[in-house]
């Protein structure tokens, strides 16, 4: 019986090695991947590190570069603003003598001193240019009276205003390189024209200022030259016949043109304008734009001078005073622009004085320097321009004038806004 238990146990434990050797090879097949499969990650569990290409190791570099530059940046709120300060001077030289206007100099024979300073000359051109020309023309109540009663009653008030314009227009603007504007001035500037040299447009405008007559009896002479410099909103062109009442109207010193100039048709008595005189000056002063004056009212002024008061009447009427401060204010703006003022008293003298500006103008010298050196902002700097006619290496102290503006100052520094 011991020997059948023997018999039995060992054949139990051969069916139970066999049955474990054939479960592991189960196993072990199984754990493997079969035909057709990827193995994962290569067939690896741990993949080694592949050595990097060059290229990368250079990306790598800059990568890090960047990274540290940004870390170490400073923030910088302030814009750096580089600034040229041209200065502008327009220069006639002629004879004091003869008053012959003297041509063909060039930049060698010009210096131009800035406060007693020599400066030196950035930009030059000779007066062979184009002119850019507004007509500032006072269109006013005050300016009808003082034509009519000057030609005693024989034509109409206006004309003593409007002839000057339409001489110039007609015989000195030339197409296609001259340019004119016309802005009309009682208690307001209405610009007529904007700048053109269309013939028809510009008889146009003096059509209509020979069609209508003047509404107010103010002249704000003083409101209506700062309009023509740096413009500002104001009534629309009149023959742009725009549906807008008012637009936006550039100055003359936003004008790039070689030769600019404002002819300036007025009697100089200022009613009431916003600005004083003192500020109107300084708004020429800086402009760097030659005015040329036509004075009115003279011969009126001449024919009725023993029965005007000394000082203006209970009706407004002008007085004596207010006549004589005119004229120094039209003498004023003249010298300080860098141009000239005549005094018209008849008719038969517009044509002589009238080709007397166009030559002017025709033969001013551009002349500018770069003012880049630090300047006290809002200072006025005294300019004299000296020349060498011979260019023997000495000015000319005598016998020659030289025209132009005497006086720069330098723009206000900018508020910063907080």
């Amino acid at each position: 019986m011991q020997t059948a238990l023997s018999h039995h146990f060992s054949k139990l434990l051969v069916l139970l090695i066999v049955g474990l050797f054939v479960f592991n090879s189960i196993a072990i097949a199984q754990s493997r991947p079969q035909k057709g499969e990827t193995p994962k990650s290569g067939g690896k569990k741990n993949q080694r590190p592949v050595p990097k290409t060059e290229a990368e190791l250079k990306a790598e570099e800059e990568r890090r570069k960047l990274e540290e530059e940004e870390k170490n940046a400073v923030v910088d709120d302030e814009v750096l603003k580089i600034k040229t300060n041209i200065v502008n001077v327009d220069a006639v030289v002629y004879n004091k003598k003869s008053g012959q206007i003297i041509t063909g100099l060039k930049k060698e024979n010009f210096a131009v001193f800035e406060n007693g300073v020599k400066q030196d000359i950035t930009n030059f051109a000779t007066p062979e240019a184009p002119i850019t020309v507004s007509l500032v023309v006072e269109f006013s109540k005050w300016s009808e009276i003082f034509g009519l009663y000057g030609s005693r009653g024989q034509e109409s008030g206006t004309l003593e205003v409007i002839r000057p314009v339409a001489y110039f227009l007609t015989k000195f603007i030339k197409p296609p390189n001259d340019y004119a504007s016309v802005i009309a001035f009682d208690i307001r500037p209405t610009p007529i024209t904007d700048f053109t040299n269309d013939p028809a447009r510009l008889r146009q405008t003096v059509d209509l200022l020979l069609r209508n007559n003047p509404a107010f009896r103010e002249s704000n002479l003083f409101d209506a030259l700062k309009f023509s410099l740096v413009g500002g909103k104001g009534d629309s062109v009149v023959l742009e016949n725009s549906k807008e009442r008012t637009s936006q109207y550039s100055g003359m010193i936003d004008v790039k043109a070689p030769r600019r100039a404002i002819i300036l048709v007025a009697s100089g008595i200022d009613t009431f304008s916003r600005i004083n005189y003192g500020e109107i000056r300084k708004v020429i002063q800086n402009s760097g734009v030659p005015i040329y004056i036509i004075s009115t009212g003279k011969l009126f002024l001449k024919m009725y001078d023993h029965q005007l008061p000394a000082t203006d009447g209970i009706d407004g009427t002008p007085g004596r005073m207010t006549f004589l401060q005119a004229d120094n204010a039209m003498n004023t703006f003249a010298k300080e622009s860098g141009g000239a003022h005549f005094s018209v008293t008849f008719p038969g003298e517009i044509p002589t004085v009238i080709q007397s500006i166009n030559n002017l103008m025709r033969s001013q010298y551009s002349i500018a320097y770069d003012a880049n050196e630090k300047r006290e902002p809002g200072k006025k700097y005294i300019l004299d321009v000296k020349v060498d006619i011979d260019g023997d290496g000495v000015y000319e102290e005598k016998g020659y004038v030289i025209q132009h503006r005497p006086f720069y100052t330098t723009p206000k520094a900018d508020i910063k806004e907080k």
